[in-house]
């Protein structure tokens, strides 16, 4: 079987839409895909493992990485900052795995313009009250926080024309099963499958 690279699959949506539950979920269910581990200079929440949820690490050796230029996209969000590493990425993907990317809009478009193949889905909450009640679930921020997720959800949720697949996340088996069928799809493509069209003109 003729193995091509792998391309990014970025997944983006305003905080409490379950786009970190869905990625997990997927992982276990679709064969060829790998997650990329962000780096943040936030706190671990809960039980957030460094090196298995994030690689939770200073501001300056945060800066140091953009300076060195290691860093894929970053962000910044709520205060803190957030980006994918080159090196391990761009190692999944000659290895022929496709590789979630768990960010926010504005990493969304980095790798986006840095990767054209790149399949961009954005998850949506089925409303905005229900996306509070989601995020007042959660108990990890304050009710003024909250507040400020929400606003910045309509702006987040603004950005979404950017991507190439809108899912609703208001069942979420059905949600995981649009994507895995989005994902399906995407490495069906025709120019992913060049390589093998090509194999198989060149046999004789």
């Amino acid at each position: 079987m003729i193995v091509s690279r792998g391309f990014p699959i970025v997944v983006s949506a305003a905080s409490g839409t379950g786009k970190t539950s869905l990625c997990r979920t997927l992982l276990g269910t679709l064969n060829g895909v790998t997650r990329s581990i962000s780096y943040t200079t936030r706190r671990p929440r809960g039980d957030e493992v460094n090196g298995r949820d994030y690689y939770f690490v200073p501001d300056a050796e945060f800066e140091r990485m953009i300076r060195d230029k290691e860093l894929i996209e970053w962000a910044e969000v709520f205060g803190q900052k957030y980006g994918t590493g080159f090196s391990a990425v761009e190692q999944q993907l000659d290895r022929g795995l496709d590789v979630f990317l768990d960010i926010d809009v504005q990493g969304g478009g980095q790798i986006s313009d840095r990767f054209p193949d790149a399949l961009l889905i954005f998850l949506l909450p089925p409303s905005m009250e229900e996306l509070r009640r989601r995020l007042v679930n959660r108990a990890t921020d304050s009710l003024d926080q909250i507040d400020r997720r929400l606003s910045e959800a309509q702006g987040e949720i603004r950005q979404s024309q950017r991507y190439d697949y809108l899912v609703v996340n208001d069942d979420f088996e059905r949600a995981a099963a649009d994507m895995r069928a989005i994902i399906t799809a995407a490495r069906l493509r025709r120019g992913r499958q060049q390589a093998h069209v090509q194999a198989l003109l060149g046999e004789r």
